[in-house]
């Protein structure tokens, strides 16, 4: 086999728009046969992959696998073009395709993750004809006594985990201790909380929104005396409506988060903790 030279792969590059090390693979599957080399990428879908990649992907879905006992999850984003492409069979398999490398190769990062499912998602650019890419994700795997639990809402476009802790495993055998961990998954999807609890908050953001509810206090012409307890007065709220354990609970807004989650343990014989959630809403910038 003659060398692949880096002038070959470059030449190849260029002409193509396709990745250095399938340009290099290319060449050496074709004998250094620069349009053997081609056909060979376009027989591939790589290079039709390539000449996509510059349309924007605004839709497609949130992929989903989890464990038979719930013990380990995962969501992931997969982009594309159009709502028509997201809603087909072919599309919503290869999301939850994703999902499943995510779920079982435990990737380091997003970019890890796109490299896992690269050749998978060039073919499916290929056959479905538009560009598509691999976005954000989140595993949870749990390391005590506890289960996950996920909502994907019904367009598909938002996804989320939550993981409960138990004192006692065999807790984990109730099915109301998952209709929670499901139903606190569909309150975070529905309100888009910020953290779990106050702990939890950036306090650059409590710092932010005090700041924001001071000016509107002055501005409202309240006695300078009584600002401060009218500001912590507003910023009680906003944690009420940005920390899961404070909201009100959707079903029933007479009850708290923290209140449900009270009268659960206390049901089911149990201390049941909110460890962590985690929501992926497509397209969305965090």
């Amino acid at each position: 086999m003659p060398e692949i030279s880096a002038a070959m792969v470059k030449e190849l590059r260029e002409r193509t728009s396709v990745g250095m090390m399938d340009c290099k693979k290319a060449l050496q599957e074709c004998g250094g046969e620069m349009e053997a080399a081609i056909d060979w990428l376009r027989q591939k879908g790589l290079s039709k992959a390539a000449k996509k990649a510059g349309r924007a992907t605004s839709e497609g879905l949130i992929g989903f696998k989890a464990a038979p006992d719930n013990s380990v999850a995962a969501i992931a984003e997969v982009l594309c073009e159009t709502d028509f492409v997201a809603r087909g069979d072919q599309f919503k398999a290869f999301a939850a395709e994703v999902a499943a490398a995510a779920f079982d190769q435990k990737p380091a990062d997003g970019a890890a993750l796109a490299a896992l499912v690269g050749d998978a998602l060039n073919n499916q650019i290929a056959t479905l004809g538009e560009n598509m890419s691999v976005g954000r994700f989140v595993r949870f795997e749990v390391e005590q006594p506890g289960l996950v639990g996920a909502y994907i809402h019904s367009n598909g476009k938002i996804g989320v985990l939550v993981e409960l802790g138990v004192q006692n495993a065999a807790t984990l055998e109730k099915p109301e201790l998952l209709a929670l961990a499901k139903n606190l998954a569909m309150q975070v999807a529905a309100t888009g909380c910020l953290a779990l609890d106050q702990a939890g908050l950036d306090q650059t953001v409590i710092e932010r929104e005090r700041e924001v509810h001071r000016q509107k206090t002055l501005d409202e012409g309240k006695p300078a005396n009584i600002v401060d307890k009218i500001v912590e007065g507003r910023i009680q709220k906003f944690y009420q409506e940005v920390c899961l354990m404070e909201q009100a609970y959707i079903r029933d807004d007479k009850v708290s988060i923290k209140g449900l989650v009270t009268d659960q343990s206390k049901s089911l014989g149990d201390e049941i903790s909110v460890r962590r959630f985690a929501r992926l809403q497509l397209g969305e910038n965090s």
